[in-house]
């Protein structure tokens, strides 16, 4: 994003601004199915085109590395190594993580992420110097994250992933008068997957998100809980070609979730579709019931050459309809 002026006596009431949009509300992308106020609302933002395309129906899928956003214990069904960027553009900002996994048969699968929220730059001017700038604002989320999944018996799987969550209003250059702000706050990620296998296999998956302290910004007073969410979900295969032939699979997904702990449980629901010919190609569709502007249906494809993956996602909301970007997901992912 562009970086706006504002003068540095203002410069408070810019990095408050910044604080209370970036980490005390509940950006209009996420599931606002909780009332109040919310602390680190920017982890409810989804991650993953693949996710995304079925309508943020992922609590039962698995396999791939946007299991650490969505349910760890997917995790355990990752046939091999992957390193993966996810990128995604949106009304108030970008954002874009890295993850790195590494199963092992015998030790389960260990993974590692790290995720920017980017809300933009402010520039710093001085009255008595002109229009030109002379430091810069940027307010930024972060989380770091350390997953670990393993099968326990049968077709039962279970993941953890501990989260640092930070934001920060950081200035660079002349910063007399503006005010930085750090805030930082613990938090884990519990999921149980199991698979019904047959013919055409049946998943459910179950997921408490972003379990943790209050996140505090500048005081005690100020600290608000994490938007913490508990989702089930399953998975299920409708069309599977025979064996040894390669033909069109199908399945459809669908998510139930809603506010956790502090709050009567509001549930909202999620659904999705995905077909295609193996990993070459997978043509997805979903529908985010939301109690919110971001409800709406969304749309992605899949493509896979050998050892390197692209999907790719854009999703249609009222909520998008205010921001100069298109609201798209990005995923590149290296299988090794």
């Amino acid at each position: 994003m562009r970086p706006s002026p504002c003068s540095a006596g203002l410069g408070a009431a810019v990095a408050t601004a910044a604080l209370i949009a970036a980490g005390r509300a509940t950006p209009a992308l996420a599931q606002n199915t909780a009332p109040g106020i919310e602390g680190g609302a920017f982890l409810l933002v989804p991650v993953g085109a693949r996710a995304v395309a079925l309508g943020q129906a992922a609590t039962a899928d698995g396999g791939n590395t946007e299991a650490v956003f969505w349910n760890p214990a997917g995790l355990a069904a990752l046939p091999s190594g992957e390193f993966a960027v996810y990128h995604y553009d949106a009304f108030f900002g970008s954002g874009d993580a890295i993850v790195g996994a590494f199963p092992s048969s015998r030790l389960g699968t260990f993974a590692l992420a790290a995720y920017l929220v980017n809300y933009g730059d402010l520039a710093v001017t001085q009255a008595n110097l002109g229009p030109e700038p002379v430091g810069q604002i940027s307010p930024r989320n972060l989380a770091l994250m350390a997953s670990y999944a393993a099968d326990v018996a049968g077709g039962l799987a279970v993941g953890v992933t501990y989260k640092l969550v930070q934001f920060r209003v950081d200035c660079s250059g002349d910063c007399t008068n503006v005010p930085t702000a750090i805030g930082s706050t613990n938090a884990v990620d519990i999921g149980v997957r199991y698979v019904f296998s047959g013919a055409r296999p049946v998943i459910v998956g179950v997921s408490l998100r972003n379990l943790g302290f209050d996140f505090q910004i500048n005081n005690q007073a100020q600290a608000d809980p994490l938007p913490t969410r508990l989702a089930v979900g399953v998975s299920a295969e409708v069309l599977r070609p025979a064996d040894g032939v390669q033909g069109f699979d199908a399945r459809v997904l669908a998510d139930v979730q809603g506010a956790f702990l502090g709050v009567p449980l509001q549930t909202v629901t999620l659904v999705g579709v995905e077909t295609g010919v193996g990993d070459e190609f997978r043509l997805r569709a979903g529908y985010s019931f939301l109690d919110s502007d971001a409800r709406g249906p969304s749309l992605g494809v899949g493509v896979k050459f050998g050892s390197i993956a692209l999907d790719l996602a854009r999703t249609f909301s009222a909520a998008e309809d205010i921001g100069d970007k298109a609201p798209v997901q990005i995923n590149f992912r290296v299988i090794f």
